[in-house]
């Protein structure tokens, strides 16, 4: 095995978490629970369990309250049902020697009414999101509530006792979802957030919220078991930052003296849900992850259209110490092991089965050594 390939599959320490390797699922969000109570299954069982072999799975965005989804069907965290559905999903990648996380989320403005049976949704704005919510049948974006400091004291109770879930479900840690313009998001972003009190206006005030949350959560399960997801030049969500490397220069080394697990960036893509190509001209994307990584002197999952090849160079060269994959994850659900033993890697995946119910596309693609 060469060195390039050997560094895919040294252990690595991310906080309390030793990884078996540098692989990492990324959060996916599939929707395949009931939409009626977000409740997790026996497919999200079999799903995750088949990427045991992963150094770390991060869980879809799992929601803190009924009030605070936008995908219909996607496993929510608040309710004693869902606690106990992803226990079960919990200790079956556990029974195969995998570590899981627990995304943890509020959507915010970008809330589906059809979630909240039509109740306002909350933001650091009253400015709703343009257009149409594609993965809940195309229903129009409400106009958000302007968060007041109670609301925000509310919110981040709620996130703490979503973490108190997490932990009773026996999860390995949580990552705050911080990205991808959802409430977290439409803090830290001066393209959404238009507060004028300590929550807006400066980086450090547009931080606050963020970072209240991250203690939150650290003080349940210990900075050392809490990450974190940016996407600090998405467009996700009509986003947009005016000066997205001063939010980090502010925010990240603020996230670093808190000791976190990692933290875990997703670079600017294009895709038909996040066309954010004009975001390489704030961060150049050939050297994105390197300009995150003189940012962050704690531990950094790079993530968005990495290949196989561009992880051997960032981990041999130490811009990152993992990375998390989304569409190989789902097409390769043995990525590790196809990697490792030379077998062919599946980049056939069906797109129209991202946001569906059932097995089609989320259980069904199959493992390269069926011995495994």
């Amino acid at each position: 095995m060469s060195s390039q390939i050997s560094n895919l599959f040294t252990e690595v320490q991310l906080g309390a978490l030793k990884l078996k390797n540098r692989f990492v699922v990324a959060p996916l969000t599939r929707q395949r629970t009931n939409p009626d109570d977000g409740v997790p299954n026996d497919l999200l069982v079999e799903y995750y369990t088949q990427r045991a072999s992963f150094g770390l799975i991060i869980t879809e965005c799992s929601q803190i309250s009924p009030l605070s989804n936008c995908f219909p069907g996607s496993a929510g965290i608040f309710s004693e049902e869902q606690v106990q559905g992803w226990k079960k999903v919990v200790d079956s990648v556990h029974s195969k020697g995998g570590l899981i996380m627990l995304q943890i989320w509020h959507c915010g403005r970008a809330v589906s009414l059809s979630q909240t049976g039509g109740k306002a949704p909350i933001s650091s704005t009253d400015k709703p999101v343009p257009g149409k919510n594609y993965f809940a049948n195309n229903e129009e974006y409400g106009k958000p509530e302007r968060l007041t400091k109670e609301g925000i004291q509310q919110v981040i109770n709620e996130f703490k006792q979503g973490a108190i879930n997490a932990k009773r479900a026996g999860f390995d840690g949580v990552e705050l979802h911080a990205a991808n313009g959802y409430l977290v998001d439409q803090f830290l972003r001066d393209g959404v957030n238009d507060r004028t009190d300590e929550y807006g206006g400066s980086v450090e005030n547009r931080s606050r919220f963020c970072l209240e949350v991250i203690d939150a959560l650290i003080s349940v399960f210990g900075s050392d078991r809490v990450a974190i997801r940016l996407s600090p030049t998405g467009r996700n969500n009509y986003m947009f930052d005016s000066d997205p490397m001063s939010l980090l220069q502010y925010l990240i080394p603020q996230l670093d003296s808190r000791g976190l697990a990692f933290i875990e960036v997703k670079r600017h893509g294009v895709n038909q849900w996040d066309d954010s190509s004009d975001g390489a001209k704030q961060i150049p994307t050939e050297t994105f992850f390197e300009i995150m990584r003189k940012l962050c002197k704690g531990n950094l999952i790079a993530n968005d259209n990495v290949s196989i090849e561009d992880m051997k160079n960032y981990l041999s060269n130490n811009i990152c110490d993992a990375v998390s994959f989304g569409t190989l994850s789902i097409s390769n659900p043995d990525l590790p092991e196809r990697v490792q033993n030379g077998y062919e890697i599946n980049y056939k995946v069906d797109r129209s089965t991202f946001f569906t119910q059932g097995a089609k596309g989320y259980t069904d693609y199959p493992l390269a050594n069926k011995n495994i």
